[in-house]
Formats: C-alpha cells, sequence, structure tokens
C-alpha cells in the first residue's frame, strides 16, 4: 500500500507537468514514465538529481499557478471577517414522560449592510424556538454579541436578526441569476464547530425544488454545490470568485450525516427579497394570483394540450375574484414564461410569484388552444 502511494505522488507530479503551458516541460524522464517507458514506478527508483529536478520542475509550476492560488486567498482573506458562528439554546417542550431538556444548535451566519444598518443572515432552523438572550453570536476577532431583534420565514428557512457593535464587516453581496453550472464557489462557516473553515467546488446544478429537508420550507429553488457542506454550515455564505455572497448554505444529501458532494443553499437574489421586507414591513408578504396548477403534469397531457413536451405550469382551477381571473386566465392554459423566465414546472411558478413585489403587473407567456399568447396579470396579496 505504502508503495502505491508513492507511486501516485509521481504520477501526480508528472500530470501537473503536462497541465500547464506557462514554465518549462516535465523532465523526459518523467514524460517517458507517463507513457509507460523509462523507470519503473515507486519513489526508490529515484536518483538524486531526478529528485532535484522534479522538484524544480514543480517549483516553476507552482510559480505558474501563484495568480489564481493568490485569487482564492484574497476572497477568503476578504469573505472572513463577515462570516461570524452561531451558538443557540432552545428549550424542549415538557411532556409527561420526560423533564425539559436544553438543545443547543450550532451555525452560521453572515454580516450584510442594509441602508447603513447590520444584521446577520442566517437559516431560520438555526436560531428556530431560541429566545434573544439565548443566541451567541461570534464574531472573526473573539467578540460576541446578541441580537436584539430577529425575523424569520419558515416558507423559505431564512432568518435576520438585527445586531450593533462598533467595526463590522459587511459581506459584498451578488447577482445569483448570473451564476451558472461550473463556475467556481466557495463555502464558508463553521462545520462541526470549526469555525471559518471554507472549502471550494463549483455550481453543480440549480433550481432544486420539492426536496425533503426535515423543515417545513415549501419555497425551493436551491443551488446545488459540491463544495463540501456540513452540520455548523448552516446559515453560512456561499461565495463566488469574486468574493460576493451569491447564496446561504442551507442542508445537505446525505446518508451518513456529513458531506458527500452534495449541498444546497438559497439563491441571495431570493434571499434580499425576503430580507427588504423583513426590516421595511416587518414580515413577509407573499404575492399571489389565484390559481390551481398540476402538480402531476405529465408528457402524456401535455402532448395531448398540443405541447412536444412537457414544461410549464398546468394551470388546473381559477379562483374566482382573483388575478388571474381578472388576467382572463382559464383552467388548461400552461405558463411557459413568467416575467420573461422560462417556467419549469409549478414549483417554480410558485418560487416565482411569491418574489414578485405585489402590484406588478407582470407578463405571461401562455399556451392555449394550441397557440402561445401574452397575458399581463397584476399579482395581488396573498389573502
Amino acid at each position: 500500500m505504502a508503495n502505491c502511494r508513492r507511486s501516485f505522488n509521481v504520477v501526480a507530479a508528472c500530470l501537473l507537468g503536462f497541465s500547464l503551458v506557462a514554465g518549462p516541460r516535465a523532465p523526459a524522464w518523467c514524460r517517458a514514465q507517463e507513457s509507460g517507458d523509462g523507470l519503473a514506478s515507486g519513489e526508490e527508483s529515484l536518483t538524486p538529481e531526478q529528485r532535484e529536478e522534479l522538484y524544480a520542475s514543480l517549483e516553476h509550476r507552482a510559480e505558474a499557478l501563484a495568480p489564481q492560488l493568490n485569487m482564492l486567498k484574497t476572497v477568503v482573506r476578504l469573505v472572513g471577517p463577515t462570516v461570524v458562528h452561531i451558538k443557540a439554546e432552545k428549550k424542549e417542550e415538557p411532556t409527561r414522560r420526560s423533564r425539559q431538556e436544553v438543545i443547543e444548535e450550532a451555525g452560521s451566519g453572515v454580516v450584510i449592510d442594509y441602508k447603513g444598518k447590520f444584521y446577520i443572515l442566517t437559516n431560520r432552523h438555526v436560531i428556530k424556538n431560541a429566545r434573544l438572550p439565548d443566541i451567541q453570536i461570534s464574531l472573526a476577532d473573539g467578540r460576541e454579541l446578541r441580537p436584539h431583534k430577529i425575523w424569520s420565514d419558515a416558507d423559505t428557512d431564512v432568518a435576520l436578526m438585527a445586531v450593533s457593535a462598533p467595526g463590522l464587516v459587511a459581506a459584498r453581496l451578488g447577482d445569483s441569476s448570473t451564476l451558472e453550472i461550473g463556475d467556481f464557489v466557495l463555502a464558508v462557516g463553521s462545520p462541526f464547530g470549526l469555525s471559518h473553515s471554507v472549502t471550494y467546488g463549483i455550481i453543480s446544478a440549480k433550481g432544486r425544488r420539492d426536496l425533503e429537508l426535515g423543515e417545513d420550507v415549501r419555497l425551493q429553488d436551491f443551488l446545488q454545490t459540491d463544495a463540501a457542506i456540513n452540520p455548523g454550515n448552516s446559515g453560512g455564505p456561499l461565495i463566488n470568485l469574486k468574493g460576493e455572497v451569491i447564496g446561504i448554505n442551507t442542508a445537505i444529501a446525505s446518508n451518513s450525516g456529513g458531506n458527500e458532494g452534495i449541498g444546497f443553499s438559497i439563491p441571495i437574489n431570493g434571499v434580499l427579497h425576503i430580507v427588504k421586507q423583513f426590516i421595511e414591513k416587518g414580515r413577509v408578504v407573499r404575492a399571489y394570483v389565484g390559481v390551481g396548477l398540476d402538480g402531476k403534469f405529465t408528457t402524456t397531457v401535455a402532448v395531448k394540450l398540443g405541447l412536444p413536451r412537457r414544461q410549464g405550469a398546468h394551470i388546473t382551477r381559477i379562483e374566482p375574484g382573483s388575478p388571474a381571473q381578472a388576467a382572463r386566465l382559464l383552467p388548461g392554459d400552461v405558463v411557459l414564461r413568467f416575467d420573461g423566465i422560462r417556467v419549469e414546472n409549478d414549483a417554480h411558478l410558485i418560487y416565482l410569484v411569491s418574489l414578485t413585489e405585489i402590484g406588478k403587473e407582470v407578463p405571461l407567456q401562455v399556451f392555449r388552444g394550441g397557440q402561445t399568447m401574452e397575458v399581463m396579470v397584476r399579482v395581488g396579496n396573498k389573502p
């Protein structure tokens, strides 16, 4: 086993020699080994001269990589002071068979600035059922704070805490609508209580919905990432290479309870829509159109309606007196686009409507009777 490990190290060095255009090529004997000729595998087969030559080759290639690696270090340096560790003591209600228990929840958060005031953004499940005095926020510089106000939204698992302290550093917020699958990202947080841990990966997928999270998170539109997320990362930021927060890390898909390369983050654009309402209205007010949707819309049904495949959201019912009725939408209509955004399914349409400003007139691309048409609907305040 030891020989296999050393052989792998040599092969990795050879591969690195071919991966970069800048700098000198790997030594000829290293390239020969990659093709199966020359030296036998194993570190013990290297002469001192060959080892020195290989070290020199690695040094040149490390220097070529330095600008990219320094960029990551700069991102971490900028983001680090904005990330906090959160501990929340929650008292379980006593039952006839058990006494009241105190449970300690640990998670992460990120400092944001909204109109000159500072707040901590995190997940609702991190601080759920905890009183203000029982929530401890640890800053990167070691100081500890207590929030003086909390807002939370069960439908999205977003929570916000108002804080005040000198010298707080706020994160820069990005635009999650510009993300593409394959974009590099960093996750920062406190996995297993190890505060300010940084992991690195890519956006693996977008628009993940209908996840069973153990919490009643009704409105979902998650980013998926392979950046390592573990218990304790909840509420921490997902960062792009410009040092901007583009998501709030929330959940993992795991059989073991730890990272298995599938983590989920709430896109920051949706989070900020909720944050704005927390601060300006004191609660979340959701828009609605007033339609019933087919949660089991199949390709067979779509083809019968005249569509080439299953797409969009299939309307099955119109609520009397609703914005949908005023816009003359009909049962059987299929909403293909909402405000210019392609609708993937019923859950996606519900999410898009929920993030729309009440009273806004929105164009809908609707498929009806074998034709597409545009319908304008003014979203209302959900009763």
